[in-house]
């Protein structure tokens, strides 16, 4: 997908199984490519409001971090054509930064990064849908896609 770097390549999962397939694709992902996992199970990401009331909430720290590296990698199981509800908390949770005039130019920021896609399913290929959602958005924020890879798992 990409040269082997430690510092330039963030892996944002999430899964419902901590050691699951997901998982297993990121650490392959890792020891083949290089890059820095980060599991958003483990970190507090409230949904998305409009009052931007999140007491105890760690998503402004996650993608501050987040924001220092160039390609971002994005792996989630596929769950009814969708992603896991901590990476949607995760995608919606982008709107802040757009919302506040503040924030719109670390956003901006996000024009000259990449972004690729790993994910797993029984089925063989991934649908459209997941891909979709993932593609567009982060093609509305200006990032370039590079590759997806898609697993069926068992």
């Amino acid at each position: 997908m990409q040269d082997k770097s430690t510092n330039t390549t963030a892996i944002i999962f999430s899964s419902a199984r901590k050691s699951g397939n997901t998982s297993t694709q990121v650490n392959n992902y890792i020891a083949k490519e290089g890059g820095q996992g980060f599991c958003i199970d483990d970190f507090v990401i409230s949904p998305y409001r409009y009052d931007k009331n999140y007491p105890e909430d760690d998503f402004y720290t996650l993608f501050e971090q987040l924001l220092t590296f160039e390609h971002w990698v994005i792996a989630s199981p596929i769950y009814w054509y969708n992603t896991t509800p901590q990476m949607k908390a995760f995608m919606d949770r982008i709107t802040d930064y757009m919302d506040d005039e503040a924030l719109q130019p670390k956003l901006r920021t996000l024009r000259q990064k990449q972004f690729s896609l790993l994910s797993n399913a029984t089925s063989a290929s991934a649908p459209d849908a997941f891909i979709d959602m993932f593609k567009h958005t982060f093609n509305y924020l200006g990032m370039t896609f590079i590759a997806h890879s898609h697993v069926q798992a068992s």
